[in-house]
């Protein structure tokens, strides 16, 4: 069995009495006291998430933005320093490699956040198509990430910094913000993977503890809560946000989970799967992700098969009871001629074929 490995916080949530469990190879929080509570803190408050198994890759040099308009989905050229952007990396059949966010530190330097699980692979499949002229570099190890997402992360934040917090737009960051005893300059960016409003920090990993600390400490009075990865998930299935091996895989296109906006084949760079996506965007794909909601009682989890009659026409994607919903609802890719709203089909709940009815998405808004 391979060591398990862990986060600079690992002491840190240890301390809080978090529950851990083996989450693609990581050591991780899957709550630190309920999912539910965690859930409803930050919908309504505000939670803390230690996603520092996240990986970063610096790719750098004068050839770094046509590098990147090739391996990439989304239009690069339209960034400017201070600027993200969600992005996939698709395989030649359109299948994915990976979702990311892709930040532009200055011109000619970009850093690529990309899904823990996938971090040897992302950076072999850079490498393989690496060009002169361009730098690719895993600095995973050197990095921490939290995540302060709710309605009071503004709030939380404005407190320990002196840099104006509320002025960062969505998908933009502020390099080098300087937080309330914590050694080390941080990259600010107003993003998350929640639905909620928020920020997500990286900063060198030694000052990743002083960081978790000081981020409670400002937010006890406002109802923060650490979060693990129990309510992680159910937030962002919520806000229909893909997970990579769930919504998106090797066998799932970007097209297929309604990821279109972030792949722009009207862009010149002929990217890679670019023309299957195209075809896929233009012709409109065979299968298609939506919501599904339970009529009957039971909970559609991942892999369950969907029926139409005797006939099998996709699977759950993710699925779960929602917390703020209170109602049993998933993600499923259907067959196309099933994805009309109001659709009545079957689910292979255990040994029960259970209805349930397609719904639109995402299940929560803020």
């Amino acid at each position: 069995m391979a060591e398990l490995k862990r986060t600079p916080l690992y002491a840190e949530y240890k301390k809080l009495g978090a529950k851990t469990v083996d989450f693609g190879g990581w050591d991780l929080p899957v709550q630190f006291s309920s999912i539910k509570g965690e859930h409803e803190a930050t919908r309504t408050k505000a939670g803390l998430f230690d996603v520092s198994h996240m990986g970063e890759v610096l790719v750098e040099g004068d050839g770094s933005l046509s590098f990147l308009q090739k391996m990439l989905t989304n239009d690069v050229s339209k960034l400017e320093p201070g600027k993200a952007q969600y992005t996939i990396m698709c395989y030649e059949n359109g299948g994915t490699v990976d979702d990311l966010i892709v930040y532009q530190l200055e011109t000619d330097k970009y850093l690529l956040v990309i899904n823990a699980a996938n971090r040897e692979k992302d950076v072999e499949w850079l490498e393989k198509h690496q060009e002169n002229g361009v730098s690719i570099k895993d600095l995973s190890d050197e990095y921490v990430q939290l995540a302060l997402q709710g309605p009071k992360a503004v709030e939380i934040l404005q407190s320990i910094t002196k840099t104006d917090v509320s002025e960062i737009k969505f998908f933009r960051f502020i390099a080098d913000v300087s937080i309330d005893n914590v050694k080390d300059g941080a990259i600010v960016s107003r993003t998350g993977y929640t639905g909620e409003d928020g920020f997500e920090i990286y900063l060198p990993a030694a000052s990743g503890p002083d960081l978790w600390q000081v981020l409670l400490e400002a937010g006890d009075k406002h109802g923060i809560r650490p979060v693990g990865l129990g309510a992680r998930d159910t937030l962002r299935f919520e806000a229909n946000l893909a997970l990579y091996g769930q919504e998106l895989s090797a066998e799932i296109s970007p097209i297929e989970a309604g990821l279109g906006f972030a792949v722009k084949t009207k862009k010149e760079d002929e990217f890679i799967g670019k023309q299957v996506l195209k075809k896929q965007k233009e012709e409109g794909p065979s299968r298609k992700l939506v919501g599904i909601e339970m009529i009957d009682k039971g909970i559609p989890r991942t892999h369950y098969e969907v029926f139409d009659g005797e006939k099998p026409i996709g699977f759950v994607t993710t699925g779960t009871q929602s917390p703020t919903l209170g109602k049993n609802v998933g993600l499923a890719l259907l067959d196309c001629n099933y994805t009309e709203m109001g659709t009545e089909v079957t689910v292979q709940v255990r040994k029960k074929r259970l209805q349930a009815k397609v719904v639109p998405t995402p299940f929560y808004k803020r």
